[in-house]
């Protein structure tokens, strides 16, 4: 039973504002992962003790120039990874969006290729193949499993207040700056899109441009070929020839535009992708 009311009217709670919930994990009498104690998603009736990657995994604090791809958008994922062309690629989830990975018919879609190999959730992301406590540790043992490449994105969907600094994009920033601080090297996938005029993220979206003004370290901007960028913004020119043939069969879809309508949108993401080839080769 679960009841609408607060605990001190049940006689359970004295004093305070008490409130009666369901614990929708263990609440349930559904046991735990076998030496599992750190709670994701802790004080909600959602939480449940996962095993972290942290307590169990030797972990390294440097990146040794391995390549970070750093989206604003879950969409992104699919053009970067096909980009990149490897099976050996992690994918770390940030909050900002979705928050567990097992939401993703991306990530699905990307194993069924053999695009990616791991998915790792970093809290309060939650249900992935591994759990992190945060994107620096995630980044971490990525590195300490070999992974050729690290592309970091929020889940499907996205936090927004239309606000320059109230966005799931400025997760960027936060992926970008671990990436730099320990020694990887941080590619910005831009968020452009030439489709509606009305669109607010017109050219390059301010989600972009928010997240650029918060990276504190080194990072690269790689821009699509034939798409003359920003005055104002340094960026690694690609040549995205072959993406449509590198992409197909691939979910690409965009706030309900696909290649056809947008492709630049999703050239700047495969443009990403590349250059980290590039770097990792």
């Amino acid at each position: 039973m679960i009841v609408n009311t607060q605990a001190r009217d049940l006689g359970l709670g004295s004093g305070g504002f008490d409130v009666l919930y369901a614990n929708l994990t263990r609440g349930l009498n559904l046991e735990p992962e076998d030496g599992a104690h750190v709670m994701t998603l802790p004080y909600t009736p959602a939480q449940g003790a996962a095993l972290f990657a942290e307590e169990t995994a030797s972990l390294g604090d440097e990146l040794a120039g391995l390549p970070v791809v750093c989206c604003s958008l879950h969409s992104q994922l699919a053009p970067v990874c096909a980009a990149l062309r490897s099976d050996h690629v992690a994918y770390v989830q940030l909050g900002g969006g979705a928050l567990p990975v097992s939401l993703s018919d991306t990530v699905r879609a990307l194993r069924e290729r053999e695009l990616l190999g791991v998915a790792v959730a970093a809290a309060p992301c939650l249900d992935g193949d591994v759990q992190c406590a945060t994107p620096a540790s995630a980044l971490a043992w990525a590195a300490s499993v070999g992974a050729d490449a690290v592309v970091c994105a929020v889940g499907p969907g996205i936090v927004g207040t239309a606000s320059e600094l109230g966005h799931g994009g400025l997760s960027v920033a936060e992926a970008a700056n671990a990436a730099a601080a320990l020694g990887g090297r941080a590619i910005v996938a831009p968020r452009v899109s030439l489709g509606d005029p009305r669109e607010r993220h017109q050219g390059l979206s301010h989600h972009t441009q928010s997240a650029l003004r918060l990276c504190l370290g080194e990072v690269l901007v790689a821009w699509p070929l034939g798409l003359p960028p920003p005055a104002e913004l340094e960026v690694v020119v690609v040549d995205v020839q072959g993406w449509e043939d590198a992409c197909a069969g691939l979910p690409l879809e965009h706030m309900g535009r696909g290649p056809k309508e947008d492709p630049w949108f999703f050239m700047a993401a495969y443009a990403a992708g590349r250059l980290a080839r590039w770097e990792r080769d």
